[in-house]
């Protein structure tokens, strides 16, 4: 009889750790930080080496763009030993892991709290894992930043503005908070803007050109930029002959990326006012739109001036990528 109850005893515990080991994979704690905030997780003497130049060198560059120099990710740096509990919980965490271990490179999700990116990078010496971030590290901003757009998209969820008649006209669906104001609508051409803190502000717009207008291959960023100069000309003159133009003295960047399953054109740079004493960033998407026979091209731009701006273009960018072609 007492080997039976043993037995069971038994049973009942490995039942109980399944059912623990269930809630843990079920009931991860919440993520917490700053948007486009890392947690590099590393001994101090690994930190203030090699290895910690090299994160620096690669997550704090500077971002493509912007008037003035800000990082692509800000950083805070959390030692091993007191990586637990709160400190856990950060939304981005890039862990360093320097022992007799395999030089690898992994992206986990949702490891300590959710959502949760994780990139683990390893390997025997400081050597090898500046190899491993050289060699991964677009990977690594890949996720992190899907992760950040992700989450602000999730914010950006919790109030947001009719804009169907947009929608319908140009045919896709997108997500934009209540904050921003429909300031210009025709059958070809929205204008969305919201209004910051003295003059200063963060706009939108959205129109679409014929498949033919965007030539794939070296011209393409020459075509894009030549397309958002007549609408802005066009569509968004001021008085006197003002109008805004892509800066002709800061060459603008340009990306391949993907929106909606479908390719698309990422172009980043500044803009200026012709005869007039303003400018800011922007950032613009031309997205292939195969079936109906065209380019839908979202814009985002901002008139920030002395404040920092790239967390206003990242929100221009996280609206952006919510679009849905119908």
């Amino acid at each position: 009889m007492k080997a039976l109850y043993t037995v069971f005893f038994c049973v009942l515990l490995l039942a109980c750790g399944d059912k623990k080991g269930d809630d843990k994979t079920i009931y991860l704690p919440a993520s917490n930080g700053n948007l486009n905030t890392i947690s590099v997780v590393a001994d101090n003497i690994v930190w203030e080496g090699d290895v910690g130049e090299q994160v620096r060198n690669i997550f704090a560059a500077p971002l493509d763009g912007l008037p003035t120099e800000e990082p692509l990710f800000n950083m805070r740096q959390i030692p091993t030993q007191v990586f637990d509990g709160f400190a856990a919980r950060s939304r981005l965490v890039l862990k360093i892991e320097k022992g007799d271990i395999e030089a690898t490179t992994k992206i986990v999700n949702n490891a300590f709290a959710k959502p949760q990116t994780v990139a683990v990078v390893g390997g025997k010496t400081d050597k090898e894992i500046v190899e491993q971030l050289i060699e991964n590290k677009a990977k690594i901003i890949d996720a992190f930043t899907k992760e950040e757009v992700k989450e602000k998209q999730r914010r950006i969820n919790l109030s947001l503005l009719n804009d169907k008649a947009m929608e319908d006209k140009l045919g896709f669906t997108i997500n934009i908070p209540t904050a921003y104001r429909i300031s210009k609508a025709s059958d070809d051409f929205f204008w969305i803007r919201k209004n910051l803190s003295n003059a200063k502000t963060m706009e939108l717009m959205f129109y679409e050109v014929p498949f033919e207008s965007i030539s794939k291959g070296d011209s393409t960023i020459v075509d894009i930029v030549k397309v958002r100069d007549e609408i802005t000309k066009s569509k968004i003159p001021g008085e006197d002959g003002i109008y805004m133009a892509v800066e002709d003295a800061y060459a603008p960047s340009m990306f391949e990326t993907i929106i909606d399953n479908k390719p698309a054109y990422e172009v980043r740079g500044m803009w200026e006012m012709k005869g007039f004493t303003m400018a800011g960033p922007f950032i613009t998407y031309a997205i292939e739109d195969k079936i109906n026979n065209r380019y839908l091209i979202a814009d985002g731009y901002v008139y920030a001036p002395s404040l920092e701006k790239r967390d206003y273009i990242f929100e221009l960018e996280s609206i952006i990528k919510s679009i849905t072609i119908n």
